[in-house]
């Protein structure tokens, strides 16, 4: 099982040096969370707290998930960096293949595309996008998006996108992975049948078991049972080296950790304090650290 760090909710000023700290330590990747504003009242309730409650503020920063991949990818070789998860819905899929194409690009492939729809109307709304049928546009979305990529002059004409032979330039020299996120029904069998992997919110061990038994049902429904598919997954029970043992014989490929809040130390806490959790995190829990 691979580590990556979440580094959601940080000083955007220490993410470069916790990107470089990680890559010495042995994480696999970087999951980059996406928030694109916060409304002052809210039309829906998050859907991944007990009570319905934002874990954040209006004063907590976020990077853009492409963006901060970028910055992070030129100060390392070998981490690679994933969004966990872009919410699709409120963007436009066209201008995202083209950004998708430059972090490719730019991070020399380290970057995987994890994609949700987004559970706030006001992020739909209020960037000009519509919150109804949500679901089945971002099924056109991911389709537009895994076509650009695939590079040559492409067309496509659906309900909701409709355009005439285009080509963009570059387009990557491996595919980039997607990654779909979500719980319900829908979102586990869009992650089956086009994804390359899933990624979880919070959710406790034997709900990430159920739920990764759910995943291997649908994919072998879709003839996909054979082919490599990631779990990326955020494990509120389990936080230590057992539990990370058991996760891994479960199924799970990938553990998505905060080592610092183990340690007490806050989101926006200090630097160096950060880089020292990383570090004996790694001595214990990552291969060839100890």
């Amino acid at each position: 099982m691979k580590f990556t760090l979440g580094i959601a909710m940080s000083p955007l000023d220490q993410l470069t040096e916790l990107a470089k700290t990680a890559e010495e330590c042995g994480f696999a990747s970087i999951a980059l969370p996406d928030s694109l504003f916060y409304m002052e009242t809210a039309a829906e309730k998050y859907p991944y707290t007990p009570d319905g409650s934002r874990m954040w503020n209006a004063d907590t920063p976020w990077v853009d998930p492409l963006i901060g991949a970028t910055a992070m990818a030129a100060v390392t070789t070998t981490l690679r960096f994933y969004s966990n998860v872009l919410k699709l819905g409120s963007r436009n899929p066209l201008l995202l293949a083209r950004q998708l194409g430059s972090v490719a690009a730019m991070t020399g492939n380290r970057f995987g595309f994890g994609v949700g729809i987004g559970w706030a109307p006001e992020e739909f709304e209020w960037c000009g996008a519509p919150y109804a049928k949500r679901g089945a546009r971002v099924d056109e979305m991911i389709e537009v998006i895994k076509l650009v990529l695939g590079g040559g002059m492409v067309e496509y004409h659906g309900e909701f996108f409709d355009f005439d032979k285009l080509q963009m330039s570059p387009t990557p020299t491996q595919p980039v992975p997607f990654y779909v996120g979500g719980h319900t029904g829908p979102a586990l069998r869009r992650a089956a049948k086009v994804g390359d992997g899933w990624c979880s919110a919070m959710m406790t061990f034997d709900d990430l078991v159920s739920t990764k038994a759910e995943l291997d049902r649908l994919r072998s429904e879709y003839g996909r049972a054979d082919e490599p598919f990631e779990i990326q997954a955020v494990c509120i029970d389990r936080f230590d080296t057992a539990g990370y043992e058991e996760m891994d014989a479960a199924g799970i490929t990938d553990a998505i950790v905060v080592p610092w809040l183990f340690d007490g130390v806050a989101f926006d806490g200090p630097l160096e304090a950060k880089q020292e959790s990383l570090r004996k995190f790694a001595a214990v829990n990552i291969s060839g650290q100890a």
